[in-house]
């Protein structure tokens, strides 16, 4: 049924960043200066982890892998929009929608389960000092990461082949600047409620249940850092989740208005729609990087000595 629809030539236009022909060279530059800063920024990140040995630990491990996914995260969305706001075009490929929708989704949800396992972290080492080497120790940070991989392929790789199910008689316009899975379902001309079933329950999953765990690992460290005597001691352990916290705040935040909130297919709910998936594609993965480094005294001396080192081997 889908297969006698989607040819090599079918093409879906995608609604864009802005409507308006004499925005598209500044969005064209915003974006494109937001995404260098982006993969600048995570990579810095990643190599400063990389290279300084105080940093080995399971904390910065997983921001590691949080700045990795960031940046595949990014590299999703935002060449493809660059590529369409330059050449003045709105067409994506039916395989090309495929590929960016299953990539995205792979790369948004590790985003999700990187953020609870993170909270995790924080929370057996303010309450659970003592067993902290033991529970997380390189091993189980290994498989921890390769849990959060392999569920988020599984998520991943099901909504796409629901999706491939369905039929999309001809060119249709997806109301984003990217293929994301409710508008890609929402411009089929087949039966979409299994579709919409398995969003609604599955995709709910994996939006509250990572934040869920994120809030009982938030409220167990507070009920903890309370107990703490001194007014510096309490600031000083929750200065080492505030970075976290914020980051939490931001992502969730913004994914919850985009995927559990109701909105209509009206011109300003396409805007606003448009705007909170800009906010976590985009946005969110380019506030990690300085919110993680300028909150974090190890990360700004790491950077510091990383660009230092630079500096004194191009003098050279």
């Amino acid at each position: 049924m889908a297969g006698q629809n989607q040819t090599s030539t079918f093409e879906f236009l995608l609604w864009g960043l802005s409507e308006r022909s004499e925005q598209q060279s500044i969005l064209f530059l915003l974006f494109l200066w937001m995404y260098l800063v982006t993969v600048a920024g995570n990579l810095l990140i990643v190599l400063a982890i990389g290279t300084d040995v105080r940093l080995h630990t399971p904390m910065y491990f997983f921001l590691a892998s949080l700045s990795c996914t960031d940046i595949l995260f990014t590299s999703t969305t935002v060449p493809k929009a660059l590529v369409n706001i330059h050449t003045q075009s709105r067409t994506i490929s039916y395989a090309g929608c495929m590929a960016q929708l299953y990539f995205f989704l792979t790369f948004g949800d590790m985003d999700s389960f990187l953020l609870a396992t993170m909270a995790y972290d924080r929370y057996v080492a303010i309450c659970h000092p003592l067993h902290y080497t033991m529970i997380m120790s390189f091993r189980h940070c290994m498989l921890l990461v390769l849990a959060c991989w392999t569920l988020t392929n599984i998520v991943a790789m099901t909504h796409t082949f629901l999706v491939f199910r369905l039929s999309f008689c001809s060119k249709k316009v997806i109301l984003d600047f990217f293929c994301d899975l409710g508008p890609v379902i929402k411009v089929s001309c087949s039966d979409t409620h299994i579709n919409e079933l398995v969003l609604l329950y599955l995709g709910g999953t994996v939006i509250l249940l990572p934040f869920v765990l994120i809030l009982v690992s938030y409220i167990r460290i507070i009920s903890a850092i309370l107990k703490v005597p001194s007014a510096q001691g309490r600031y000083k352990t929750f200065s080492t989740c505030g970075s976290h916290l914020a980051v939490v705040v931001l992502f969730f935040g913004t994914v919850i208005r985009a995927y559990l909130c109701p909105s209509s297919s009206s011109s300003n709910s396409v805007v606003e729609n448009t705007a909170a998936a800009v906010m976590y594609t985009v946005v969110t993965p380019l506030l990690n990087p300085f919110i993680y480094s300028l909150r974090n005294k190890d990360m700004k001396g790491a950077l510091v000595r990383i660009l230092m080192g630079k500096i004194c081997s191009w003098g050279k």
